[in-house]
């Protein structure tokens, strides 16, 4: 049976296809904290016989990120409260890294912050060509904490100083270069891409991909529940800082920061 979602769709075709599709056109995929909370349900209640799950965004953009509002919540919130939210951000990912099945991701429009997370624990990111990705948070005062273990898991340190900190747009061919996207695709060859990617699933085990995956993870990057830990309160101390005080505000105020040449 498949659950019924606000700000998710989720559908399986007679193969064992998924289609989980985030669903808030509207405000391009932002993650607000029900987004946050019905991914990590799906992730914990994958429907029976799923063989490979296809990851997409509805609208004109893939993952814009934090949502505004839920950004606004955390101006007035204390540290704990804070830490709180982080965490539910930071278990969603650890949810979807840890998923039995393949995670395929179809990446159009765009990817930023938290999207270029979401991106980096897919096992294969296909991306629309002209798709802009960028890790912004920097220019907020912010920092990309939480999606810090997949994105170095993905990049590796060096190519991620690449535009860990600078928060500088880039584009799909950047970010193939990168370690995000595997492949790009032109608009009217995306589908068909994706289809190649996903056929080979649908003609193996499915324990054996499974633990496969497993296995694949346990020999990379460790991410362990400490390290999760610091990302969270690295998140925490940054917040409290004058720098998100004024970033944000100034984000809010549409007005420009005083590091903004």
């Amino acid at each position: 049976m498949i659950h019924d979602y606000s700000t998710i769709s989720v559908q399986m075709d007679e193969r064992g296809v998924v289609s989980l599709r985030l669903d808030r056109a509207e405000k391009k995929n932002a993650l607000s904290a029900l987004m946050i909370e019905e991914l990590t349900h799906f992730a914990s209640n994958l429907p029976k016989g799923a063989r490979v799950v296809l990851l997409s965004g509805a609208g004109d953009v893939f993952c814009a990120g934090g949502d505004l509002g839920w950004m606004k919540a955390q101006i007035d919130a204390d540290r704990a409260t804070r830490m709180h939210e982080a965490r539910k951000l930071a278990m969603m990912l650890n949810a979807l890294n840890e998923l039995d099945a393949p995670l395929i991701g179809r990446v159009h429009g765009g990817a930023f912050g938290g999207g270029i997370g979401i991106c980096c624990v897919c096992d294969c990111v296909i991306s629309e060509q002209g798709t802009k990705f960028g890790l912004t948070e920097t220019r907020l005062g912010l920092i990309p904490a939480t999606i810090s273990p997949y994105v170095i898991a993905r990049m590796g340190e060096g190519q991620a100083r690449r535009v860990f900190m600078s928060a500088r747009i880039f584009s799909a061919t950047e970010a193939k270069e990168l370690g995000i996207v595997s492949r790009v695709a032109a608009g009217d060859d995306l589908d068909a891409q994706i289809e190649a990617e996903v056929a080979p699933y649908l003609s193996v085990a499915p324990n054996a991909v499974a633990a496969s995956k497993r296995l694949a993870r346990s020999l990379g990057p460790k991410i362990t529940p400490d390290i999760i830990d610091m990302t969270i309160q690295a998140l925490a101390d940054t917040w409290e800082g004058e720098e998100a005080e004024h970033g944000i505000s100034a984000f809010l105020g549409k007005t420009k920061p005083r590091w903004m040449l």
